[in-house]
């Protein structure tokens, strides 16, 4: 079944590379909170996260090729993020991710302040998943942001990360093991709130 075109997005950012506008602001509000936690999760750095973010859509942005019809939109996307993220720590040394303070309160560009009620409802859960995920190795946390925040599936994130599908699949595999054991651990419930 078709789906309408405004629901795919290479339509969209081929009908805003003919001038419709609104065609980007429509890809951007899909994608943008699930690059940017991908971005902040990888590399634990607010101001870090929101300069590749930015730099992530401008290439895009001046970018006059498609990508290949066998790698989805998001993927495309996502690939070009990491890869920014990449250069970013060539250039400058790689800032060991997991090893800034990773906030979720913080909130992606572009989001209205957080109401009093939505900060009072982030919980003890939320903020012992951060913590979980810092203890990460970066690879299990790449994955699992991937999937997570991106909603990749294996064989997208396989293509992204140019890694095999099974290395993937384990990676992913390790990281909810040790995902699930950390938040079983009742060590855990003394994390700071």
């Amino acid at each position: 079944m078709n789906r309408p075109l405004t629901d795919d997005d290479v339509a969209l950012l081929r009908r805003y590379r003919r001038g419709d506008a609104a065609a980007f602001a429509e890809l951007y509000q899909r994608h943008r909170l699930g690059l940017f936690r991908f971005l902040l999760g990888l590399c634990g750095d607010h101001a870090l996260a929101e300069e590749v973010f930015q730099d992530t859509w401008m290439s895009l942005i001046r970018s006059q090729s498609e990508q290949r019809e066998a790698v989805q939109f998001k993927t495309w996307l996502y690939q070009i993020g990491r890869n920014r993220l990449i250069d970013h720590w060539r250039k400058h040394g790689r800032h060991q991710a997991g090893h800034a303070e990773y906030d979720e309160q913080q909130h992606a560009p572009h989001d209205p302040q957080p109401n009093p009620e939505q900060l009072l409802s982030l919980s003890r859960d939320q903020q012992r998943l951060q913590a979980a995920l810092k203890d990460l190795p970066d690879e299990q946390r790449e994955v699992f942001l991937l999937r997570a925040h991106g909603d990749l599936e294996l064989a997208e994130i396989a293509e992204l990360t140019q890694i095999p599908a099974e290395t993937v699949k384990s990676r992913l595999r390790y990281a909810l093991q040790k995902l699930r054991r950390l938040l079983a651990d009742p060590a855990a419930e003394e994390l700071p709130v």
